[in-house]
């Protein structure tokens, strides 16, 4: 058995225990694995394992990593859950199962362009920027729920959910309790909070998703 299917094991539990916890349902928070700058060779022994829904940054590198992969397993489910370039929008239409980081007008518009034109059903979700970073992609917190308003109304894109990355230096119960109130005054029910640090307290607060890397495939 590999590490990363050890590990994978083991964030598995955690999340369950976190669950129960809550007082939730089990399997109600699902694990997204972020396979990013991982190969196709480091990420097979995790999809054998049964682990069928992945996250990547990049566009670029997913094209060269999953339609291989897909031919192999035909189940997966693939989150496009790093910033998304507008000129990348077709691309990502095509290969992504679920795009987290909608967070501008502009991007918004080219999905429901390429949504139209390829015919595909993509799960969105919207990016909000809970700690205002001015280094960082996502909506800021003041405008979220007329941006999904909008998104719904202007570009009749459906809007599944929330995402955010709290600021690294920050506890991150705030910011995850900021994404649930926000969802609700939006009308959306999925959130995809928490990663390796924090996705057993992102659970607690209510996350339908955590975004999980290092804490199953090791360091990068």
């Amino acid at each position: 058995m590999s590490d990363a299917v050890e590990r994978l094991a083991q964030v598995k539990q955690k999340i369950a225990v976190a669950e129960r916890e809550a007082g939730r349902d089990a399997g109600s928070a699902v694990l997204v694995a972020v396979s990013k700058t991982f190969n196709a060779e480091a990420v097979r022994p995790v999809i054998e394992a049964g682990q069928r829904v992945f996250g990547e940054n990049r566009v670029q590198e997913a094209q060269g990593k999953w339609p291989g992969l897909r031919q192999a397993f035909s189940d997966l489910e693939l989150h496009l859950i790093g910033p998304l370039q507008s000129n990348k929008a077709k691309e990502a239409v095509a290969l992504f199962d679920v795009i987290e980081t909608v967070d501008r007008e502009k991007i918004a518009a080219e999905l429901a362009k390429e949504i139209t034109r390829q015919g595909r059903s993509v799960r969105l979700y919207v990016q909000v920027n809970t700690g205002s970073e001015p280094q960082k992609a996502g909506i800021e917190p003041k405008e979220a729920v007329a941006f999904v308003t909008r998104c719904r109304e202007v570009h009749g894109l459906v809007i599944e959910g929330l995402m955010c990355i709290p600021p690294a230096d920050e506890n991150p119960g705030p910011h995850f309790a900021l994404l649930e109130k926000l969802a609700r005054e939006a009308g959306v029910e999925k959130l995809s909070m928490g990663m390796s640090g924090d996705y057993e307290l992102a659970v607690a607060f209510g996350a339908t998703s955590v975004r999980v890397g290092s804490a199953i495939f090791g360091t990068r």
